[in-house]
């Protein structure tokens, strides 16, 4: 039967672009030279409570494929001025920093924290980045290319990575014609479904890139979800790299 599946899943693969490129093209399609959006975060209780918290994001690339992205928190007033800022590598760790107000102090957050929740929603602080490829390995699954979508599966290339990120697996459901996720399904370490990412809809860039526009994470565990929707997005704006610093963060 292992024999059977392994010619099965060996001829999958030859018949499929290969998985890494495909994963590669998602994420280059989302860098965009400078971008500037406000965003509603709502997250919703098991209950049907909902808190609504508003934010504002600028982001500017580079060439050799560095991100930095500065999120600033506006409301309510519980939240306000807490900010987050990111320095996205494409080949590399990221490395990201929080300000809170309450404290006047800045903290990194360290590696361990990725798969932690982002400001109290079901969306994690790695939900907030590009994840560096070579921290995985990935592979199509049966059935990747039916349907207009690809199928592919990444698994942390150790534990240590796994505890980092908080999962075992996840598997990317990419629609073929335009390379953005259609969904995301996150596994924890007894393979259960635990938590899914879907995407409503995306804002269009210039060039075939695109901005992930309205989000949905959904804990299966303790029925939360929280809904991310981008306004106001203006791409291709002037911005400083001075802007992305720790001192404009505690601004």
């Amino acid at each position: 039967m292992f024999l059977l599946l392994a010619g099965a899943m060996l001829k999958i693969s030859a018949q499929l672009p290969d998985a890494r490129q495909i994963m590669e093209r998602c994420r280059d399609l989302t860098i965009t030279s400078s971008l500037r959006a406000d965003i509603e975060l709502t997250i919703t209780e098991r209950n049907g409570a909902t808190r609504n918290r508003k934010i504002t994001m600028t982001s500017k690339s580079d060439p050799d494929g560095l991100e930095k992205r500065l999120i600033k928190f506006l409301e309510p007033a519980d939240v306000r001025g807490t900010g987050m800022l990111i320095f996205d590598n494409k080949d590399a760790a990221d490395e990201m920093w929080i300000y809170l107000p309450a404290l006047k102090r800045t903290r990194r957050i360290v590696s361990t924290e990725k798969g932690k929740s982002f400001m109290s929603s079901e969306f994690t602080n790695a939900d907030m980045t590009s994840s560096p490829l070579s921290d995985f390995r990935v592979r199509h699954l049966p059935g990747s290319g039916e349907n207009s979508q690809w199928i592919i599966e990444s698994t942390p290339v150790s534990d240590d990575k796994a505890e980092e990120y908080g999962y075992s697996r996840k598997v990317s459901f990419v629609n073929i014609a335009d390379y953005h996720f259609k969904k995301i399904e996150f596994y924890n370490f007894d393979n259960d479904l635990f938590r899914t990412m879907e995407t409503k809809s995306i804002h269009p860039l210039s060039g075939g890139k695109f901005v992930y526009k309205n989000m949905i994470a959904t804990n299966h565990k303790n029925n939360r979800s929280s809904e991310i929707l981008y306004t106001l997005i203006s791409a291709g704006i002037s911005v400083d790299d001075s802007f992305f610093t720790v001192q404009n963060l505690e601004r």
